[in-house]
C-alpha cells in the first residue's frame, strides 16, 4: 500500500524527502494542477491514502506562528460562490453543488483525521486562488471560511482523491503571516524543517491505518 503526498513545488518535495511506502508527486502551484496530480496519482494500484502536504500562510485569529502545523477537518473552497451588494454567498446558498458535501466545506477523511489528531493540531484550511496579501483580504478570506490558514492546492486535491474514493487530508506547516504584503513575516527554512521533522512519525501512523 502507498501513501501519495502532492506538493507543489520542488522545495516542499525535498521538505517531506523519500521512503518506503511513499510516493511524492510535485503537482506545481494551484488548484488545477493538484488536480490533474492527484487524479493521475490516485488511480493508481492500492494507494492508501492522498495527503496535500506543504507550506501555508497564518489567517487573522489563528494563533498560529510560523513553523507551526495544522491539519485539516475540512478544505474549504475560499472563492466560489457570488460576491453580492450585501456580501458573500457560498455555493449552498445559491443552490448549487460541489460535490457530496455541504457548501463549499470538502471533509478529509475521518480515519485520517483521528489517526493524526494527536500528532498535529485540527482545524479548517482555505484554498484559494489568490492570496491574502492585504489585511482586508485576509480578515475576509478567516471571516467567509472560519479557516486559520490559507493555501492554494489542498481542496482541489481531497475533492478530487474522494471522487475517486481515495481517502485524503491536507497537513501544512505555516510559512508566513497574511495580510499587508509589506508587513508580512515570512521563514520558509522553518516550515520545511517543521515538514521534515514532523511528518515521519505521522505516516507511520497513516501507514497504519485502514480507513473504510
Amino acid at each position: 500500500m502507498t501513501i501519495v503526498l502532492v506538493v507543489a513545488v520542488d522545495a516542499e518535495a525535498a521538505a517531506v524527502g523519500t521512503r518506503e511506502g511513499v510516493h511524492v508527486v510535485t503537482a506545481g502551484v494551484g488548484r488545477t494542477n493538484a488536480a490533474i496530480a492527484t487524479t493521475l496519482a490516485a488511480q493508481k494500484d492500492q494507494v492508501h491514502a492522498v495527503i496535500s502536504v506543504g507550506v501555508a500562510g497564518a489567517l487573522p485569529g489563528s494563533n498560529l506562528n510560523i513553523g507551526d502545523l495544522i491539519g485539516a477537518n475540512f478544505c474549504v473552497y475560499a472563492e466560489e460562490g457570488i460576491e453580492t451588494p450585501t456580501g458573500f454567498q457560498d455555493m449552498s446558498a445559491i443552490g448549487f453543488s460541489l460535490g457530496d458535501f455541504l457548501g463549499n466545506d470538502v471533509p478529509c477523511d475521518p480515519h485520517l483525521i483521528q489517526a493524526v489528531q494527536n500528532l498535529v493540531p485540527i482545524g479548517r484550511i482555505a484554498t484559494v486562488a489568490t492570496c491574502s496579501g492585504t489585511d482586508e483580504a485576509a480578515d475576509r478570506i478567516a471571516a467567509r471560511t472560519g479557516c486559520v490558514a490559507e493555501a492554494m492546492e489542498g481542496a482541489a486535491v481531497v475533492h478530487t482523491a474522494r471522487r475517486l474514493g481515495v481517502p485524503a487530508i491536507e497537513i501544512r506547516a505555516i510559512s508566513n503571516t497574511t495580510g499587508n504584503r509589506e508587513s508580512q513575516k515570512w521563514d520558509l527554512p522553518a516550515a520545511f524543517s517543521t515538514l521534515q521533522d514532523a511528518l515521519p512519525p505521522i505516516l507511520d501512523r497513516l501507514l497504519a491505518v485502514n480507513p473504510e
